[in-house]
């Protein structure tokens, strides 16, 4: 079996932002070539799947310039350096919801696009939701529109592309799934 592996020969970092880095790695592959790497470093995210007692699905429609266009999703956000994953969901949730919860039960954990970043989104689910008093607020750069929808209605978002990016569609066919396992 061939080796796949690809030895980092050297690294330049050459843009430090906010939110990302990016930095240019040079690589030998396996054929002893070499080759260049444009790597986007991020922090990491969570991703919530808040379902309220009569089944509803908290989505969040926010602005998304990268798009130049609205899209709705579940609510999410990026971890903070050292931050537990579990407590940033619980944030993010009250955050851009108002919303509690008394469940928060980790799903899984996933890649965006490894083939150029290293972001890493958790992916909880939480139940057992209530409104919060004096619920943290949003980030002063953040605006988001609330919906609570059926999943026959986020699946219709899904096919009109309202729902329209990875995270929020597989939490769609998540719950999907665990619909048509129910029975």
């Amino acid at each position: 079996m061939e080796r796949l592996e690809e030895k980092t020969i050297s690294s330049k970092e050459i843009f430090n932002g906010k939110i990302i880095s990016v930095r240019v790695d040079d690589v030998e592959l396996p054929n002893g070539k070499t080759s260049k790497r444009e790597i986007v470093k991020h922090p990491g995210a969570v991703a919530v799947i808040a379902v309220t007692d009569d089944n509803k699905i908290i989505l969040v429609e926010q602005y998304r310039k990268a798009m130049e266009r609205t899209m709705v999703e579940i609510p999410a956000g990026k971890l903070e350096k050292g931050e537990d994953p579990k407590e940033c969901a619980h944030r993010e949730l009250e955050e851009e919801t108002g919303y509690e919860c008394k469940e928060l039960e980790w799903l899984t954990s996933f890649y965006t696009s490894p083939g150029f970043a290293d972001e890493i989104i958790h992916l909880y689910i939480a139940k057992g939701l209530s409104k919060k008093e004096n619920a943290a607020s949003l980030d002063e750069d953040e605006f988001v529109n609330l919906e609570e929808v059926t999943l026959e209605q986020a699946l219709e978002y899904v096919k009109e592309k309202k729902i329209y990016d990875a995270k929020t569609a597989y939490a769609i066919q998540y719950l999907q799934l665990q619909e048509a396992l129910s029975k």
